[in-house]
């Protein structure tokens, strides 16, 4: 099978970057005919304020680009992971145009919301879901806490939803949760016309011995992963059990603070993915405060592989993933208190833990291996496939 692959890449390599490059690989390993299309957001500000409001809605290039290599070589589906903001919606007209049928991965929120995430000053924000034009979004200038650049986000939207772009240029979405799925059908995407499909480890970790005796974090060191309700419980739990955190963000000077209040708290900074698995493998378990909507969670089954439990906040998609008592456990998210009580019910149940960490492992292999992955990948394309002939008669 020829799949023609699309991606716009952000400035600072993310977590879609690493989940698309993971597919791109896995189909050329499995012997796919795969076919890179890539913009990146480095080429932004070269182009123009004028000009990348424009292309944000509509792209001539990305259209004729894809169109060209189409032409020059037929694909049997085109596989949209991120189209914004230079590539623009633009590419499913072209893949349209030459009969090629479409599935787009959402990896984000943002058909539904400005800034992606369903998340303003600290909290869940949902105030542009099922609008026709997401104003509130510009009003609060959520894209880059800017009013001028939210509002071309807000028309892109708007545009694309009056042009029928979204129900009807795309034959299957890629959502990785039901969660992230049911939040695409409030908002008018038809449920027949979304498939989940999680996100995978390869190469799969091995698993871990989890005696480290230390609680992590791996992530982004932000407000929406939770970093202030994760630092205001550790400073609870004094020295009950150290807290390793892994990365690095806007937060990183609350954390550096945080360390030298607590001696129980350590900074470990960015680390490459084999240092960060092998971290995984011999800690307690994992900690997983996000107080947005996670579309996934991909540091969790990395978790899972290595048997390592998750105490998870009980919001979004990783509420979904974590299942309290096999997996790990829930808390209320941004409730500091209640991810103390969790940590404690941990530790004053080791027998607990050992069977947990075994259901992790096993949930991983269930449901998160490359091979699975691949599986579900080729029924995708080929239920698009189907799809996308059978409008074509009709």
């Amino acid at each position: 099978m020829r799949i023609t692959t699309i991606h716009n890449r952000y400035q600072i390599r993310g977590g879609e970057d690493e989940c698309f490059e993971a597919e791109v690989k896995l189909l050329q390993k499995m012997g796919e005919d795969v076919d890179i299309y890539e913009e990146n957001n480095d080429r932004v500000a070269a182009i123009g304020k004028l000009r990348m409001a424009a292309d944000t809605i509509w792209s001539k290039e990305a259209y004729e680009t894809l169109k060209q290599r189409l032409i020059k070589k037929p694909s049997d589906v085109v596989h949209i992971h991120n189209f914004f903001p230079l590539i623009s919606p633009s590419v499913y007209y072209a893949a349209k145009a030459q009969g090629v049928p479409v599935v787009q991965t959402l990896h984000n929120y943002r058909l539904l919301c400005p800034n992606a995430l369903f998340f303003r000053e600290g909290k869940v924000c949902e105030d542009c879901l099922g609008k026709f034009i997401p104003y509130p979004g510009v009003q609060h200038g959520c894209y880059r806490e800017n009013k001028v650049a939210s509002g071309a986000v807000a028309t892109m939207l708007g545009v694309h939803r009056a042009m029928n772009t979204w129900t009807k240029m795309v034959d299957l979405y890629i959502c990785l949760t039901e969660f992230a799925k049911q939040k695409f059908i409030e908002a008018g995407i038809p449920a027949e016309k979304i498939v989940v499909k999680p996100n995978f480890v390869s190469p799969e970790p091995t698993l871990g011995s989890g005696k480290g005796d230390y609680a992590l974090f791996v992530g982004r060191l932000s407000v929406e992963k939770g970093l202030d309700t994760l630092l205001a419980a550790w400073e609870q739990l004094k020295e009950q059990i150290p807290l390793k955190i892994v990365g690095d963000g806007p937060l990183a000077s609350d954390v550096l603070e945080a360390t030298k209040r607590s001696p129980n708290i350590e900074w470990l900074g960015r680390r490459p993915m084999s240092e960060v698995h092998d971290l995984m493998g011999e800690a307690m378990f994992l900690v997983f405060p996000s107080k947005w909507y996670e579309t996934f969670g991909r540091v969790a089954i990395e978790a899972f592989a290595k048997g390592t439990p998750v105490i998870a906040a009980n919001i979004g998609a990783i509420a979904e993933i974590v299942t309290p008592g096999k997996t790990g456990l829930h808390f209320q998210p941004g409730v500091p208190e209640d991810l103390v009580d969790k940590v404690k019910n941990i530790l004053n149940n080791p027998e607990k833990l050992a069977q947990i960490r075994h259901q992790a492992r096993l949930e991983f292999e269930a449901k998160y291996t490359s091979q699975k992955n691949y599986q579900q990948l080729i029924e995708i394309y080929t239920k698009a496939k189907s799809i996308a002939k059978f409008n074509t008669k009709f």
